[in-house]
């Protein structure tokens, strides 16, 4: 199958980059969060090209792909791969729930 088009939703762009900042905040430095923008850059070329080697997460229609500490959830469509968000599973899954359904939502 041909490389789909990935679109990032909103929600899913300031979770990176809240994710990048956080890291360049603490580490006084840009040089981890310049790896992970180029592991997610990576992943997400992955997952363009092979999207059904990923697994299925709790929420339906939704994919996951793990990286390190965080995961990248996406819905496949027939011509692009939507992001819906970028999550460190640090957190409470709950407020990604929540997040999730919140998105469902306004999508109606």
């Amino acid at each position: 199958m041909a490389r789909r088009e990935v679109i990032w939703t909103k929600t899913a762009d300031l979770q990176l980059l809240g994710t990048l900042e956080y890291w360049v905040n603490r580490n006084k430095s840009t040089t981890y969060s310049k790896k992970l923008l180029k592991m997610v850059l990576q992943k997400t070329q992955q997952i363009a090209k092979t999207p059904e080697m990923f697994q299925y997460a709790d929420f339906p229609e939704t994919r996951m792909a793990i990286l390190e500490n965080f995961k990248i959830l996406f819905k496949t469509k027939e011509n692009s791969i939507i992001i819906t968000a970028f999550w460190d599973t640090r957190q409470d899954p709950k407020k990604l729930l929540e997040i999730l359904q919140s998105l469902d939502k306004n999508k109606n």
